[in-house]
């Protein structure tokens, strides 16, 4: 059944308003008539949207209209406990007790069983308005709101477009706006990925860790401004980027509770207009119970309607995490540089072939894909702050704007995560020789002997090696400073990754 309906919203959307390729119908708002296909299940102010707007040339992300379900089923739900349905003449006239009774049930039942559908995707297809639009989000809202009417009707045994028995505004919207559902299911949305996003930023730092752990014995080059600067392992340069992504895990996780306060109840600016208290009061509780989400309703519903910062907050901290991914990429990069005529250091996986005219090139395509994707999360971070400003009096009109790059960094975010550890970081080598010979002709290395030689020593050491073109080890084996035996005890694992250095008596 569920890929039944799937197929057939698909099949509804092929048609564009106005199609002569199959029977159509006619709606009415207040601009005036539209023809529609007969069995599209969105309606006119659907069909304006999409004249109206073609802009980004992709419907809204998936996330929100099911986010969306979850609202209107959240309000459905109240309104039923609120008996809005219970006294409805039935589709025959009949208005005697037990027959209103049977149809309100039925009607609720149908308008609840359509939300569910929408909410579990299979109405995907159905819901066509581009995602970016004027109007705060008053289009998608009504996309909504005739989809689930239609589908409503459809279960009913009614025919599309009668909406005497089933509104979009009058049932579907009951007590609602655009301005408190949007933003609401907003942050359901978002919520959502970022539990995803959340996930994949954990399994990214595990893999992390366990590279740790596998070059923990890999002693190298540490290098600070591209130069040679002090000895380091290959774990600790590991486990470096493994508390940078686990920072930027709770980071993610805390924003949850920014985006739990919702204005559900509010309507139009906060002030409830239209909805009675009774609704209020617990269409939050029901979303909560529906959802199993902490939601909240906002003390001040009029400044939840009009300000949108916390969604500049939220994309602050994916920022963040771009800014680390960006970070990780480049060095990866670095380290795995040449093969031959480079760092070299590390090899990463080689996922294609890197030149369509040198042959055996193979470069660091995934750190070059994470990086961009990064980079895109960056751009979009600074259009959502400016959008989240660009509000006025009582509400923010560029909600679309908002959503649109918010819930796309969330998404290309985490599939970032997910590429780089799976194609990059678990498959990690480490050259080892290559890291053995750069310490051993490295003046880093006589940063490692200061504790035993002092400072004037281990540069003179290091002065010798780099003029006679000899290792360090053989310069103060030679001058009998050190002991070959001392010597790798200074530029052992264990020496380079010591909280400081021992006491040593010289």
């Amino acid at each position: 059944m569920d890929n039944e309906v799937m197929q057939e919203s698909r099949e509804r959307t092929m048609s564009q308003p106005g199609s002569q390729s199959q029977p159509e119908r006619i709606e009415r708002d207040s601009l005036g008539e539209r023809a529609l296909p007969a069995n599209a299940l969105y309606g006119i102010h659907t069909a304006r949207a999409i004249e109206n707007f073609p802009l980004a040339g992709r419907p809204v992300h998936p996330a929100l209209t099911r986010a969306f379900g979850e609202v209107k089923l959240a309000c459905a739900l109240t309104n039923r406990a609120l008996g809005v349905w219970g006294d409805e003449a039935g589709p025959d006239g009949g208005q005697e007790a037990g027959q209103a009774a049977g149809w309100g049930a039925a009607k609720a039942d149908a308008i609840e069983r359509a939300c569910r559908e929408l909410s579990e995707g299979l109405l995907d297809g159905a819901i066509v308005v581009d995602a970016l639009q004027g109007g705060a989000g008053t289009s998608t809202n009504m996309n909504v709101n005739e989809v689930v009417a239609n589908r409503a009707l459809e279960l009913l045994g009614l025919e599309h477009g009668d909406y005497s028995r089933v509104s979009p505004l009058d049932d579907i919207n009951l007590h609602q706006s655009t301005n408190d559902t949007y933003p609401t299911a907003l942050k359901l949305a978002a919520i959502r990925l970022l539990r995803r996003l959340e996930q994949s930023v954990v399994a990214l730092q595990e893999s992390f860790q366990r590279a740790e752990k596998r070059f923990a014995h890999v002693v190298k080059v540490g290098r600070t401004q591209y130069q040679d600067a002090v000895l380091t392992t290959l774990g600790r340069e590991m486990s470096a980027y493994a508390e940078a992504i686990n920072r930027d895990r709770w980071r993610i996780y805390k924003c949850e509770e920014r985006l739990r306060v919702v204005n559900l109840g509010g309507t139009a600016i906060g002030t409830g207009l239209a909805a009675p208290r009774e609704f209020i009061f617990r269409v939050v509780d029901q979303l909560r119970a529906l959802t199993g989400i902490g939601f909240a309703r906002a003390e001040n519903l009029v400044e939840a309607t009009q300000n949108a910062d916390v969604f500049a907050e939220v994309s602050g901290i994916l920022k963040a995490h771009a800014v680390s991914l960006i970070k990780i990429s480049t060095d990866l990069r670095l380290l795995s540089s040449g093969p031959d005529a480079g760092l070299g250091e590390i090899r990463l996986p080689a996922r294609q072939a890197g030149s369509s005219i040198m042959p055996g090139k193979v470069n660091p395509v995934i750190p070059e894909a994470v990086t961009q994707a990064a980079m895109l999360a960056m751009g979009n971070d600074s259009v959502i702050g400016a959008a989240c400003a660009a509000g006025s009096l009582e509400l923010n009109a560029f909600l679309p704007l908002i959503a649109h790059c918010l819930l796309e960094n969330m998404e290309i975010l985490s599939r970032a995560c997910d590429l780089l550890r799976r194609y990059c970081v678990d498959g990690i080598e480490a050259d080892e020789a290559r890291c053995r010979a750069h310490v051993e002709n490295s003046t880093a290395a006589a940063t490692a002997l200061v504790p035993a030689l002092g400072y004037e020593r281990a540069g003179e050491a290091a002065r010798l090696a780099r003029e006679q073109g000899r290792t360090l080890r053989a310069i103060v084996t030679e001058k009998e400073w050190m002991s070959a035996a001392e010597f790798d005890e200074a530029i052992s694992p264990e020496a380079v990754c010591r909280l400081g250095s021992p006491r040593v008596s010289r």
